[in-house]
């Protein structure tokens, strides 16, 4: 087999490597534009994993890598004029143009050609002679582009504005530094890669690039201002350039997130940059590139496997590979691209957000690096919540909301359960929140509960339109305020267009198939082709509903709610007050998003009027209609926030989706946390966090980044009532009340435990 790679750079070149070492009798020739020597990067960082692979495939080249690695173990933050410095990360780099030797120095021994100063051709009828093209050249890939149709490449332009450039200063810890200028913050991500020089990446946001002139220098220009901005953390070195053939501002680079629905066509496989790309603020390019090489070559050597299945398992298997990584690294760009957000934290949590970022470095994977670094930022969290400092999970410092104090900051999300009859609360329900609050969590939510028999969802939802259903609440409210110090919450709502559905384990969101009631809603829009359209409300409707809303919070206050929540999200009827998907009215109530929050902002002021002072209200909205342009997106929902929030809204409950039939939500672990993020530090309001959380570890860090002041978990509760007891044992905290006949068997779970904790290390070791 004849096979060509155009591209030198390390998915090429390693790949020449792994094909000679599988199939020696294979010929593997490079073709690489530039001269044998020149690059453009400065280092290169690896993982311990990475090289684990490269030993595997390669231990002669690996080893030589391995034995010039630059160690360091230390990352640190430094932002207005403090610096916060954590330890055990295990970092490992090279120098690129090192790393190209070394590869290509063995891809020459085992026996691939290299053509260097070779301007090849992208054209197919080009390569006649061999029989697959490795197209390798990189994030600019020219054979790409001319086959882009084929591949179904899309390219996304990220925000900021980057130069890479290098340093002879020798940087003991990854280095991030930010510094504020008049035109804007500016900052460094620097690192070593050798005994004699670091990468110096500059970064700034496309305002601060145009505020500082930066377009329009030349590059020993825009690299003396970078200097006089960073001097403080240089030391007299100067920065440099690799990239000097660049003219003025054509070094400055917008990061471009690069992904392919194939990743080959006839005779080209796609490998590294040229398929797929990865921010360089979590430094996995070609952590990703070299991988691609290890997979291709293995599929393409196995005996029996046809060209076509080979390339089948080799994208289905990389691409879940990079789909994990791009996922990580867009929640690190985007971070970099919000920073304004996080600006006024202290630098504690500054740097403990920055180096959660990405969502692959937990709140547990930070305390096993460094123990006592997280001691004292989980003191500092509690200082700040209690006056106390105290080295504690974050999820167990109480919260307070006006005159309620929460013992913690887990909350048991409202949660149908479609079990009412005529929207009574029976032994059912009894059962189900009284259990819930004795599991530990601060404050458990009801179900949506309705404001009249036609406003509900299905009829088993809960209802609060007369002094039976407000009776039977009390009875609960008595009981979880007796036998636990957990606190009650109402979440209020009206079905809307999405009412008169069957039970949610019969056909979720489908009409009965008898009985139906009629449905109002903003406007005629049906929740689908097989829903009813329901009535657009008149004047009098709404003040007929509002009067409904008015007249259950009045029943909250006599049943001993401690908390009211209006629910204005997932399409429910004030939801398609708000989503312009469903309002589609030309009056005061539509159009513009401040009429289509007058409704709901009425409701909740009438509400507020009658509800006690001193208890908090909070709202549930959806943050995101995930339509595009369409409907509600993240930048209106900190407008939204804020409305309510001005109204005297004390917390946002933040969920998304769920309002039109079509949706396209993004999901993955805690997918709705960035929208409360965005809200809580855009917006300036108090937010709970909700949305595929399952895990201790993943509360603690949405609440130690303030990316949330609660958090709420409603399946883990489904199905274990006691998750919060559970969590504690866990996490070996023992300052958590339990109901006094249980606490013996909370004390041998913890046990139980640390002592599988331990044997797993003993296994490890």
């Amino acid at each position: 087999m004849k096979i060509a790679c155009i591209g030198g750079g390390p998915a090429g070149l390693y790949f020449a490597i792994a094909m000679k070492l599988a199939d020696p009798q294979t010929t593997v020739e490079i073709f690489e534009r530039n001269r044998a020597g020149d690059t453009f990067g400065w280092g290169v960082v690896f993982s311990d994993q990475t090289l684990e692979n490269l030993m595997a495939c390669d231990a002669v080249s690996a080893r030589t890598i391995e034995d010039e690695f630059a160690h360091w173990d230390d990352i640190d933050v430094h932002i207005g004029g403090a610096t916060e410095t954590s330890s055990g990360h295990g970092f490992i780099g090279i120098g690129r143009k090192r790393l190209l030797e070394i590869l290509s120095d063995r891809a020459r021994e085992l026996g691939a050609i290299i053509h260097y100063e070779s301007e090849v051709s992208a054209d197919l009828s080009a390569w006649a002679d061999y029989d697959l093209v490795i197209a390798a050249d990189g994030i600019n890939s020219r054979v790409r582009e001319a086959y882009a149709d084929h591949f179904h490449v899309d390219v996304d332009t990220r925000a900021n504005r980057f130069i890479w450039l290098g340093t002879e200063k020798i940087f003991d810890a990854f280095t991030f530094a930010f510094e504020q200028t008049e035109a804007g913050w500016v900052w460094a991500h620097a690192y070593r890669f050798a005994d004699h020089g670091s990468t110096f990446i500059v970064e700034m946001a496309e305002e601060t690039f145009e505020k500082l002139g930066l377009a329009d220098m030349s590059q020993d220009e825009a690299i003396a201002l970078c200097e006089t901005i960073f001097a403080r953390h240089l030391d007299g070195h100067n920065l440099k350039t690799n990239a000097a053939h660049l003219r003025g501002s054509a070094a400055w680079l917008q990061f471009r997130r690069i992904t392919c629905e194939q990743w080959s066509h006839d005779k080209i496989i796609l490998i590294g940059d040229a398929a797929h790309t990865a921010h360089f603020s979590i430094g996995s390019g070609t952590k990703l590139a070299l991988e691609d090489a290890i997979k291709l070559t293995e599929v393409l050597t196995r005996p029996g496997l046809s060209r076509e299945e080979a390339l089948k398992e080799y994208q289905d298997e990389r691409a879940l590979e990079v789909l994990k990584l791009q996922n990580s690294a867009r929640n690190s760009t985007e971070w970099f691209e919000t920073l304004d957000r996080y600006l006024d934290f202290e630098p504690w949590q500054f740097a403990y957000s920055l180096m959660t970022r990405s969502q692959r470095i937990s709140h547990a994977n930070l305390r096993e690096r460094d123990a006592a670094w997280m001691d004292a930022l989980e003191s500092r969290f509690w200082q700040r919540a209690t006056g106390t400092p105290k080295p504690a999970p974050p999820m167990f410092a109480p919260f307070k909301l006006r005159d309620m104090e929460l013992a913690n900051r887990i909350i048991v999300s409202p949660m149908a359960t479609y079990s009412a009859t005529d929207g009574l609360p029976n032994d059912f329900h009894l059962m189900h929140y009284s259990q819930r609050a004795m599991g530990g969590a601060a404050m458990v939510f009801t179900e949506m509960t309705c404001v009249s028999p036609t406003g509900r969802i299905t009829p088993g939802c809960t209802g609060l339109w007369n002094d039976d259903q407000a009776k039977a609440f009390a009875r609960i409210a008595d009981f979880i305020h007796e036998r636990t110090p957990a606190k009650f919450c109402l979440q209020l709502g009206h079905s809307g267009a999405k009412g008169s559905t069957q039970l949610g384990w019969e056909e979720m969101d489908a009409p009965l198939k008898e009985e139906n009631w009629p449905l109002i809603a903003a406007s005629d829009v049906p929740w689908s082709p097989a829903n009813q359209a329901p009535r657009p409300m008149t004047r009098a409707d709404m003040d007929d509903v509002k009067g409904q809303f008015v007249a259950a919070t009045q029943r909250a206050i006599a049943a001993g709610f401690d908390m009211v929540e209006l629910h204005c999200a997932h399409g429910y009827l004030l939801s398609s007050f708000i989503t312009p998907l469903q309002n589609k009215r030309d009056d005061d109530y539509g159009g513009s998003l401040e009429n289509r929050l007058r409704y709901p902002l009425e409701v909740f002021a009438a509400m507020r009027a009658v509800w006690p002072v001193e208890k908090p209200m909070s709202v549930r909205i959806s943050a995101n209609d995930w339509a595009g342009d369409e409907g509600v997106t993240p930048d209106e929902a900190v407008e939204i926030a804020r409305a309510f929030s001005q109204a005297g809204a004390d917390l946002i409950d933040v969920s998304a989706g769920q309002t039109w039939k079509d949706a396209r939500p993004v999901y993955g672990r805690m997918f709705q946390t960035p929208f409360s993020d965005r809200i809580r530090n855009e917006g300036g309001c108090a937010t709970m966090a909700v949305g595929n959380i399952s895990e201790h570890d993943q509360a603690n860090a949405i609440l130690m980044a303030g990316r949330a002041d609660l958090v709420a978990l409603g399946r883990p509760h489904l199905i274990d009532p006691h998750w919060t007891l559970r969590a504690a044992a866990d996490q070996q905290y023992r300052d958590i009340w339990c109901p006094p006949p249980y606490e013996a068997g909370l004390a041998q779970l913890a046990r139980l435990l640390e002592r599988e904790k331990m044997m797993a290390a003993d296994l490890k070791a």
